[in-house]
């Protein structure tokens, strides 16, 4: 999965440099599976894929991925189990930077009903559901927000939640399906069909299944693959991803 993850960040033409972050034994690992990914994204010069070292949380992880990357004015912190997340995407929110977004999040609207709980388990409340949004990567944000964000001892489930800590507004775009996270067998499955489906399909089909079933606009640890993109048009970036498991390296 980091390999799919890292070559759809380079197919989205926003990312011009690719920090893998992984523990210290993968390192070579990961290295010798990202050796032959192909690092030409479309209209740009040749991407470098680069891996470091990361730390024992996921947050230490992150802050590796941003010293790999000070110069960065963009950062879009990225999670490699979500491998098919499409390039469409990726560039989406990379375009919400450029044009002034402090911090950007896909958004997909939840179809379930949510119940809050208490420690025993009886229901609490069930929150309006048309207000609320599952967020997926990849986040993106300007790099300064997201430094002095990872400089406090602040705590959140994601790095959003921690620049939303700092005060900052966080926005939404349109996420997608295909943008799900691949962390139990049934997702797994759920990936490898959609894998074989665009194997068995002719090639003008392709782009229509990397859309397929994408909402209109919605409203408002482990191993780690940092993504970074020298520019964005007007501007620097970088991008940080993250995988779910370690045995992805391997994949």
């Amino acid at each position: 999965m980091v390999r799919l993850a890292v070559d759809g960040l380079i197919a989205s033409g926003a990312v011009h440099l690719v920090v893998v972050v992984v523990p210290a034994e993968l390192v070579d690992a990961a290295s010798a599976l990202l050796s032959s990914t192909s690092l030409t994204g479309d209209s740009m010069p040749p991407v470098p894929v680069r891996v470091v070292v990361g730390g024992a949380e996921r947050t230490d992880s992150v802050r590796a991925g941003i010293a790999a990357a000070p110069d960065a004015g963009y950062y879009l912190v990225h999670d490699a189990a979500r491998a098919l997340t499409p390039p469409t995407l990726i560039a989406r929110v990379a375009a919400e930077l450029q044009a002034g977004r402090p911090a950007v999040v896909p958004a997909l609207p939840v179809v379930d009903t949510v119940k809050s709980v208490d420690a025993a388990g009886a229901v609490t409340g069930t929150p309006d559901r048309a207000l609320l949004r599952a967020i997926q990567t990849p986040q993106g944000f300007d790099a300064d927000l997201l430094r002095r964000a990872y400089a406090t001892d602040l705590a959140a489930t994601d790095d959003a939640g921690l620049v939303e800590r700092l005060g900052a507004t966080v926005h939404t775009v349109a996420g997608d399906p295909l943008a799900f996270k691949i962390t139990t067998p049934l997702d797994l499955t759920l990936a490898e069909a959609v894998l074989a489906r665009r194997r068995d399909a002719p090639a003008d089909a392709t782009a229509s299944l990397e859309s397929a079933g994408t909402p209109e606009a919605a409203s408002a640890d482990t191993t780690t693959q940092l993504a970074t993109a020298d520019s964005l048009p007007g501007g620097d970036s970088a991008q940080l991803s993250r995988s779910a498991d370690r045995s992805e390296v391997a994949k």
